[in-house]
């Protein structure tokens, strides 16, 4: 399975992420809690040099409680300031402010000792496709985002937004690397949907979704699939449940690919149970 995805806006977002750096105090590199490794652009170090960052573990709500508390230990071990949130419910969001306020004191506090006026933090989130900053920005702003003029040196189309009245954000579009060595990552990032739909097979996706959660954890497969017939090779399963919900095509078939879509989109939504796909130090 060979997946590759890096359409040319992302290059172009790439440049303007390593251009906008130097206007922020903090940056926010979210990731997917389910897969904190494989959502993690593995030039984000180079990218973002040293600048101060925030390390947060986005949809925490559909990983494994346990992995991700390992994940934030195995962050933090390593020096990084990290923590977890379910922006969609706004579960966290509120301690993200305060840490992103903490690191940017400093430069603040610089800021002010040259004789300039207070001003608020100023951040921006990096992170790949759907992982959610969209998410985590209407929450951050507890409204709809109000939208300051363009400032200076800022590439045409990015947007400063006021949060909470605590926090300037830069807007920045969500970012993938040229190329995917590990065919593992691009599953991972198919599955979870950092991948447009129509670059893979949903097929493939879905057998190596099944044949894992098989491995792992079986009874929330059998349990939201009723009346399905478990079989022990995945593509025997994904057939079977395509057949319970009546996905045929002409001439009685089972709808192979409407079934994979399913259950990839159940996958999504947390319906077949709480999963992380990454493990730390792995």
């Amino acid at each position: 399975m060979d997946i590759q995805w890096y359409p040319g806006h992302m290059a172009r977002a790439r440049k303007q992420v390593q251009q906008s750096i130097k206007l922020v105090d903090v940056v926010i590199e979210l990731l997917d809690a389910r897969i904190p490794a494989s959502s993690r652009n593995p030039d984000i170090d180079r990218i973002l040099g040293d600048k101060p960052r925030v390390i947060i573990l986005n949809k925490s709500d559909l990983a494994d409680h346990d992995i991700t508390k390992a994940w934030i230990g195995f962050f933090r071990d390593r020096g990084n300031v990290a923590a977890a949130v379910d922006a969609q419910r706004g579960l966290g969001v509120t301690k993200l402010v305060s840490l992103v306020e903490k690191l940017a004191a400093p430069e603040i506090g610089k800021y002010m000792a040259r004789g300039r006026r207070p001003r608020m933090a100023r951040c921006m989130v990096v992170g790949v496709p759907n992982v959610g900053k969209s998410m985590l920005i209407n929450r951050l702003a507890g409204k709809k985002a109000t939208r300051i003029a363009n400032r200076p040196g800022v590439t045409r189309g990015e947007q400063w937004i006021k949060l909470s009245g605590r926090l300037e954000l830069l807007d920045t579009p969500g970012i993938l690397w040229p190329k995917f060595q590990d065919p593992d990552t691009a599953f991972k990032l198919a599955v979870t949907g950092a991948i447009k739909e129509d670059i893979y097979d949903p097929e493939d996706v879905c057998v190596k979704l099944v044949r894992r959660l098989m491995e792992k954890s079986p009874s929330p497969v059998a349990e939201l699939y009723k009346n399905t017939a478990i079989a022990e090779e995945p593509w025997d399963i994904i057939k079977s449940i395509g057949a319970a919900r009546g996905f045929y095509q002409s001439g009685g078939r089972v709808d192979m690919k409407k079934t994979a879509v399913q259950i990839i989109k159940d996958f999504r939504d947390g319906r077949l149970g709480k999963h992380t796909l990454d493990l730390p130090g792995r």
